[in-house]
């Protein structure tokens, strides 16, 4: 990954993280990390503990940014999910997957949110 795609990545995921605090999420932990996986945010709303991926994108030359949200993807963030909620004594609270989309067209970004974005397929 070249260090201009990852400036890139970092300030989607900082314009993420205030676009979800400014609609009223509090943000509980940034680039939570297991060994096998990360998750970019973790935030809270109305008693819902949110696991969001970031994809940013300044083209859709590799399609929409929730299409690199594969099924290995959302593997690992499910995996790094139930560490996290073990570790941190979460227990039968409700949660959900999401996915922000980012687009940065030089310096204008903007966001789309998408809740709920994968489920668990197995009990959690």
């Amino acid at each position: 990954m070249s260090d201009a795609t990852k400036l890139l990545g970092r300030a989607g995921e900082n314009f993420a993280a205030q676009f979800l605090l400014d609609e009223g999420y509090k943000i509980i932990t940034r680039n939570y990390r297991i060994k096998t996986a990360e998750i970019d945010i973790i935030a809270e709303k109305d008693g819902v503990i949110v696991f969001v991926e970031v994809k940013t994108r300044e083209d859709l030359n590799h399609g929409l940014p929730m299409e690199a949200v594969n099924k290995r993807k959302q593997k690992k963030i499910i995996e790094a999910a139930r560490v996290f909620l073990q570790n941190e004594s979460y227990f039968d609270c409700a949660c959900r997957f999401d996915v922000i989309e980012v687009y940065a067209f030089g310096e204008v970004f903007s966001a789309h949110h998408i809740e709920n974005a994968f489920e668990v397929q197995s009990e959690f």
